[in-house]
């Protein structure tokens, strides 16, 4: 009986306890609705003053981030006083000293891609719009956020990407300039006249409208293949992989249409049979004529 009238007790306290915190919880409350609604109309301000600016869209997107969380931590540490009047700065700070070793090795991909997004966010390359390729990802960043990159792919599908991947491997941007050098190599046969071969081949690259030829075009004498001798030729055009591929299929329709009119042979793979001993071909001839 004692026990029961023990646990009574313990729970009229504890339901007095509750009655007694209402008004404070129902404060708590109010103070994080308009912790939220704070949050929001600072955010539009931050965007109205930034939108003003040349700053990157990404840095935009931390600036607002930043800016929200700040409001945030804030409102929720005065309703955590309002509930609990024994809190303290100090006391918080503790508390979070005590668990921040075991929540840091619980979230530590977390916080690895977090701060991998701050420092994308503030770094200058890799802009939203740019198409990057990384870890066989290739593609035209959408978004970017603390923990994440949005990537669309060439093919049209969405790569969510974790920042740390990002930030700890090699990424190449393809559009970080408007052009970019593109190549292809094409074969002439071996009889032909090699400058006059690469005399051809210029004029043809350089009256492509995509191509820069105030930026040079290249040809150069690569190797001797099986059946050509392959020339190398660059020029320069649009840094898209689209302005690649239109440029690229100009460049090769203009060489081949050029070399049909100088009668330059782009050949095929011949194949060359040698025999040890010598073939009588005569007599083959004749056994078959033999044959009914």
């Amino acid at each position: 009986m004692n026990y029961i009238s023990t646990l009574r007790d313990e729970l009229q306290d504890m339901g007095t306890g509750f009655v007694e915190a209402l008004p404070s919880l129902a404060i708590a409350l109010f103070v994080v609705l308009l912790t939220w609604i704070v949050a929001r109309f600072a955010a539009k301000i931050a965007d109205t003053l930034v939108g003003r600016t040349e700053i990157r869209a990404s840095l935009k997107n931390l600036i607002d981030t930043l800016v929200k969380l700040a409001i945030w931590v804030t409102g929720l540490f005065i309703a955590a006083v309002i509930v609990i009047p024994s809190l303290t700065p100090a006391s918080l700070l503790a508390g979070l000293g005590i668990g921040a070793v075991a929540i840091g090795f619980a979230f530590q991909d977390i916080f690895e891609n977090f701060l991998a997004g701050v420092l994308i966010m503030v770094r200058e390359k890799m802009r939203i719009g740019d198409v990057i390729e990384c870890e066989g990802i290739t593609g035209k960043v959408e978004h970017i956020t603390l923990r994440e990159t949005h990537v669309r792919k060439l093919s049209g599908e969405l790569t969510v990407v974790p920042n740390s991947i990002l930030f700890k491997n090699p990424v190449e941007i393809l559009t970080d300039v408007d052009q970019r050098r593109h190549q292809v190599v094409i074969g002439v046969s071996y009889d032909t006249n090699l400058d006059h071969a690469a005399d051809v081949i210029r004029r043809a690259v350089e009256g492509v409208d995509d191509v820069l030829a105030s930026k040079g075009v290249d040809i150069f004498a690569q190797e001797f293949n099986s059946s050509s001798v392959d020339f190398l030729v660059r020029w320069w055009a649009g840094s898209t992989p689209r302005s690649g591929w239109e440029s690229k299929d100009k460049v090769i329709r203009a060489i081949k249409s050029a070399l049909d009119e100088a009668h330059i042979e782009i050949p095929f793979p011949y194949i060359t049979h040698t025999f040890k001993e010598t073939v009588p071909v005569s007599q083959l001839g004749d056994t078959a004529k033999r044959t009914p």
